[in-house]
Formats: structure tokens, C-alpha cells, sequence
């Protein structure tokens, strides 16, 4: 999120109503999570990857289709409500997977209207914060969390995420898209062979 903080600047301020649907459909998507038996969400993973990926490759197409252009519905209470309630499912997602959740945001910020890829994923990384930051504060409240290994994962991805952002600058939104698809495709059919 902090690669991309200058670029969140110029979002209209109803925006930030979507953190309500995505702190509430995180803790949801959490108690969903610990309530699910271990092979029945093994069975998933590679279903919601794919269905992510997916959704992602046919943003343009649902754009055009639904016909929105630029940001011009931000601002419509039909946009906010609309996008409220997508978020929440995201977020219910969000907190009982976490793998995958960018792309079905960046594909619901595409069929909202936004155009600017850098703008989406400043978006998506800071609700992502909202959606992961309540679901683990429920897994640490429950005892569930190896910190040694959490502790390992959260240096990589922060070093990751800050550099991701600025090669994300240099590649450019084409080249970002690509990355995007391929990597979900990837994720999918190889823990689809793990089954």
C-alpha cells in the first residue's frame, strides 16, 4: 500500500465507505474459515483462484458490456450501495481464503469504472489491510497463528510489496495485467495437480 500511496490521493472520498463491508465481511469470512473442515478447503483453493483469474481476463469485456467509462458512477449513491455490497462478498472471500483476493478487487474496480491500474492497486492494497488485518486479529485471538513462520512471511511479503510496486510502474499496465493472469492461471493448475 505504500508504493502506492501517491496514487490514492486522487480518489472521490465516497470510496472509503467500502472499509465497512470489508471489515465486516473479513471477520465473517474468518469464522467461516475456522468452521470449514481441512479437505473441503483443500478441495476449494484452486477453484477460487481460478474463478478470480477469470473474473480478472474478462473485466474489459464486463466493462464494456455494462458499459461504464472512467469514474463517472463514484459518485451515485446506485455506485456506492452497489459497491458496497460487492465488497462485502470480496471481503467474506478476503477473509476466508486471502489467496487470490487482488484479482477479484482489481476486477471489481474495473467493472466499477476505474482506469487506472496503479489507482486500483493502491485501492486494493489498502482494503486488503482492512479485510486481512480484522481476520487475523481473529486468528491470533483464537490462538491459531505460527509466528515463526508469520513472522517470515510478513518480511518477505512487505519487501515484496514495496518493490512489486515500483517494477509494477516500470512494466506498465499491460505488462502488469499479463503478470496478473498468468501468475492466478499458474497458482490454480498447480494445486489443482497437488489434489
Amino acid at each position: 500500500m505504500w508504493g502506492y500511496r501517491r496514487d490514492l490521493g486522487g480518489l472521490p472520498a465516497s470510496t472509503y465507505a467500502l472499509i465497512v463491508p470489508s471489515l465486516v465481511g473479513g471477520i465473517l469470512g474468518a469464522v467461516l474459515l475456522v468452521m470449514t473442515p481441512t479437505d473441503v478447503f483443500d478441495r476449494l483453493i484452486p477453484l477460487l483462484i481460478l474463478f478470480a483469474t477469470v473474473l480478472f481476463m474478462l473485466q474489459e469485456p464486463v466493462q464494456r458490456l455494462v458499459k461504464t467509462t472512467g469514474k463517472a458512477h463514484s459518485g451515485s449513491r446506485t455506485w456506492l450501495i452497489g459497491a458496497m455490497a460487492f465488497q462485502l462478498l470480496v471481503a467474506v472471500y478476503g477473509g476466508y481464503f486471502g489467496a487470490g483476493i487482488g484479482i477479484l478487487m482489481l476486477a471489481a474496480f474495473g467493472i466499477m469504472g476505474f482506469t487506472d491500474i496503479h489507482q486500483m492497486n493502491g485501492l486494493k492494497n489498502f482494503l486488503a489491510l482492512c479485510i486481512n488485518g480484522v481476520a487475523a486479529a481473529y486468528f491470533i485471538w483464537n490462538g491459531m497463528v505460527s509466528w515463526p513462520h508469520a513472522l517470515v512471511m510478513a518480511v518477505g511479503a512487505i519487501v515484496g510489496g514495496v518493490w512489486g510496486a515500483g517494477v509494477a510502474r516500470r512494466v506498465g499496465p499491460k505488462g502488469v495485467r499479463r503478470i496478473v493472469i498468468i501468475v492466478g492461471f499458474t497458482m490454480a493448475v498447480s494445486l489443482l495437480f497437488r489434489l
